[in-house]
């Protein structure tokens, strides 16, 4: 097994490989408006550091979000055309169940949290590292802070919104290191991981300008 995964559901742009034992090779940076610019030449550094090819992944794993519309997106194509190019499955991980594999909280509940923009977040509850009790779902951190009162929190939605939030902490953003150690673990344990799907939760920020004039030629 060789597992390329990737995420560009935050402003985190992370690669990394697992050969069915544990993470061989990783990348990331942080930078919200190059998920393009960024995400080819991380792959380029994770095969040279491991000492591989392309052609050795036999399966692909992408984050899945949610995310914004435009960085999101930037992954999961990506993910599908190796997958199409290398004949090899692609499988789908939620971010925010990255970020909680990460997270250093011995049992639950806790939140994982996401920065969604327009003042609001993406979230999620856990009961464990693996278990995820409710969610995702997008909302302005004042509308959950009921449901979410008392719990430990990670993610850079929660260091966002201290007042909901006041245990958050690190980490920040998801790391392809996780995504890849979760769906390595999933996969072993024989549970079919779904397909790369985004989950965008709404609606993207660029519209379609409302009553336009329409130029037709005669």
């Amino acid at each position: 097994m060789l597992l390329l995964a990737l995420d560009t559901a935050t402003p985190a742009v992370t690669v990394a490989l697992h050969d069915g034992t544990d993470v061989i090779a990783s990348s990331g940076q942080v930078d919200a408006r190059r998920h393009g610019e960024l995400l080819l030449p991380a792959v380029d550094r994770v095969l040279a550091e491991a000492g591989l090819k392309l052609d050795a992944v036999t399966a692909i794993v992408a984050g899945t979000g949610p995310g914004p519309y435009t960085g999101l997106r930037v992954g999961l194509m990506t993910a599908d055309t190796f997958g199409l190019a290398l004949g090899v499955p692609v499988y789908g991980v939620c971010t925010l169940d990255g970020l909680a594999y990460a997270a250093d909280i011995d049992r639950g509940p806790f939140v994982v949290a996401t920065d969604a923009r327009r003042k609001e977040v993406y979230w999620a509850t856990y009961a464990d590292s693996r278990t995820r009790l409710t969610g995702p779902a997008v909302d302005r951190p004042a509308d959950i802070a009921d449901q979410v009162e008392g719990m430990p929190a990670v993610g850079a939605g929660a260091l966002l919104y201290p007042e909901t939030f006041p245990q958050a902490h690190e980490p920040e953003h998801v790391s392809a290191a996780a995504l890849a150690r979760l769906a390595a673990e999933r996969l072993a344990a024989g549970e079919e991981l779904p397909a790369p799907r985004p989950l965008y939760l709404r609606r993207p920020d660029a519209q379609v300008p409302k009553n336009y004039k329409v130029v037709t030629p005669k």
